[in-house]
Formats: C-alpha cells, sequence, structure tokens
C-alpha cells in the first residue's frame, strides 16, 4: 500500500469511510514518543501524509482510537494518562482536548458506535477492568459504564454498530477470553468466546458483521494468526489465515467498522 512517514510503533488508530489515521506512538527503538498524526486513503495506494499533532507526545495508544464519520478519539496513553483528545477526520489539523477518562490508563482498547466511544480495560500500571464512554459528538469527561469479565491490557477491540468486542490481552498472563458489552447500554461485559490461543498484542478491526483479530503475542515470540468472530452471534473465534510476518501491537483501521454504522 505505501510507507507511514516515519518508523513509528504502538501508535493508535481511528477512522471515517474514507480516511484512516494513526497518531502518537514511539518512535524507532520505542524511544522517544512522538505527537505526530498521519493519513492515508482507503481508494488509493501511497505513502501516508502529515495531518498534524496530538495535544502532547505520548506512547502505548495501539487500540486506543475510535470515532465516528466525522470525529476520530484517542484515548489516554504513556504514564497513565487520562486525556482523551479529538480530531475531524475529514480535515487535517492537530487534535483538541476532549475530556478527561474516569481512571487514567495505558494499554486500553477502544470501540465506537456512530453515537459512542467505549474504552475497556488498561494498566495503571497494574490490569484494569473498567469500562468507560463518551458522547463523540460531544465534548466532555467520560463516564463509567461497567466492568469487562477480567482484568487485562494490551489487547483488541472492534464494533459494529450495536456491540463492542474485547478479545485476548495480558491479564497477569495471557489471555483467551473474548466479551461484549452493548454500546447503547450500561453495563458489566457479557462472555462471547474464546480466541485460538491464550495471547496479548493482538490488534482487531471490524465490518458490521465481522470482527477480525490480526498477530500478537504468544509466549515467548509474535505471531501472525488472523482469526475473526460473526459479532451478532457468541461463540469461538475461527481461523481467517496469515499476516505476511508476525507482529504485535499493530494499529488496525477499516472503513466500515461500528462507528460508521447507523
Amino acid at each position: 500500500f505505501g510507507n507511514l512517514t516515519t518508523e513509528i510503533s504502538s501508535g493508535g488508530e481511528c477512522s471515517s469511510a474514507t480516511r484512516a489515521l494513526r497518531g502518537g506512538g514511539y518512535g524507532p527503538g520505542f524511544t522517544p514518543t512522538v505527537n505526530t498524526i498521519e493519513s492515508v486513503e482507503f481508494a488509493s495506494l501511497g505513502n501516508a501524509a502529515d495531518f498534524g499533532n496530538l495535544t502532547s507526545s505520548v506512547g502505548n495508544l495501539a487500540t486506543n482510537g475510535c470515532g465516528s464519520t466525522t470525529r476520530g478519539l484517542f484515548w489516554g496513553g504513556e504514564s497513565q494518562s487520562n486525556v482523551i483528545q479529538y480530531v475531524t477526520i475529514a480535515s487535517a489539523g492537530d487534535a483538541t482536548d476532549f475530556g478527561d477518562m474516569t481512571v487514567g490508563c495505558e494499554l486500553s482498547s477502544a470501540c465506537s458506535s456512530s453515537t459512542r466511544g467505549v474504552c475497556g480495560g488498561g494498566a495503571t500500571p497494574s490490569e484494569i477492568n473498567n469500562i468507560q464512554y463518551v458522547t463523540i459528538a460531544s465534548t466532555g469527561n467520560a463516564t463509567d459504564f461497567g466492568d469487562l469479565t477480567t482484568v487485562r491490557n494490551r489487547f483488541g477491540s472492534c464494533s459494529s454498530s450495536t456491540r463492542g468486542i474485547w478479545s485476548g490481552g495480558d491479564d497477569g498472563g495471557k489471555s483467551d477470553v473474548i466479551d461484549y458489552v452493548t454500546i447503547a447500554s450500561t453495563g458489566n461485559a457479557t462472555d462471547f468466546g474464546n480466541l485460538l490461543n491464550a495471547q496479548t498484542a493482538n490488534s482487531m478491526g471490524s465490518t458490521e458483521v465481522r470482527g477480525v483479530s490480526f498477530g500478537g503475542r504468544i509466549s515467548p515470540a509474535n505471531i501472525n494468526v488472523i482469526q475473526y468472530v460473526t459479532i451478532a452471534s457468541t461463540g469461538n473465534a475461527q481461523d481467517f489465515g496469515d499476516l505476511s510476518e508476525v507482529k504485535e501491537m499493530t494499529s488496525t483501521a477499516t472503513d466500515s467498522h461500528g462507528g460508521l454504522q447507523g
């Protein structure tokens, strides 16, 4: 497809139906943290373009982004940041402060419907199970939603227009748990099924129908496994295929996720 503007790891991601953004993360060698935001257009092939800057340089944002057709949100980050910031995806420019998380954390995982952004888990630095949400079209502090079925961080999430799903993660070991919430309500997550492997550091993307998990880490090595679930049902993940190389903590964006539906 092309290349990012610089070598980056552990950056956050969000997308509209036409454009994907990557923000923050670490430069080569996991130092220093960066505040850059870059964009690519789904319909074309080519290198990423400079979009703007986050409000500050921050790492550990992988899987911490979500959005709607108009706005992209980045949640928290390194050093247990509680900052939520947003951009208008259609126009290049710097991020703006949105509000504060209920619990400042890093390595959490976010997803969205067309109206709500929902963020689960993370590290404070110990693993937590809280879920919090915001109304994407407004600004303000996050509100408590409920709890994941287990404490964990470094894991993937995705959504349809109605359900948010989290999978895998570090729960003090490695987890194969998949759980879900109904985004329009509040309450604790419900068990969905299991991944093919207990793993951390996977990422997820989705359409309205399927959630797909990419890569991750099974001690002591990264993996190249792609697996999927049907979001409207429950059940264990199924094999989809393989990545071209082993990867962990990737940033994944799609042009048809739950934040763009409904």
